[in-house]
């Protein structure tokens, strides 16, 4: 599985993005697929998570309400819809994928490039 990250780009505080993962190669067998961040210095975090073909989803507590994850089988592509940014939201988003697993673990097999989301104060 081949995963492609697009969308970040540079907003001011309180604005939207919207980015994008689009995955190619075996995508049948994906089973669940994540959104994680990294910022300067930080280690890597757990962002978002969702089921393929399903419903469920899970975020962490510092983006619950205003990060959605959403995905469109038909283009085998996952979204990451953000809100009310913050300056702390600054961070290369990765998306990943896994053909199985539990949606809460932060274990993916398949991981994308990343793409920068900065937020200006």
């Amino acid at each position: 599985v081949q995963l492609q990250a697009s969308g970040g780009g540079l907003v001011q505080a309180g604005g939207s993005l919207r980015l994008s993962c689009a995955a190619s190669g075996r995508t049948f067998s994906i089973y669940r697929m994540g959104w994680f961040r990294q910022a300067p210095g930080k280690e890597r975090e757990f962002v978002a998570a969702i089921r393929w073909a399903a419903v469920n989803t899970y975020y962490a507590d510092s983006v619950k309400g205003r990060f959605t994850i959403s995905e469109d089988n038909a283009k085998n592509t996952v979204y990451l819809g953000m809100n009310s940014l913050k300056p702390e939201d600054t961070a290369v988003y990765y998306c990943a994928a896994d053909p199985g697993g539990y949606l809460y673990s932060l274990n993916y097999n398949y991981w994308g490039q990343g793409t920068q989301v900065t937020v200006s104060s």
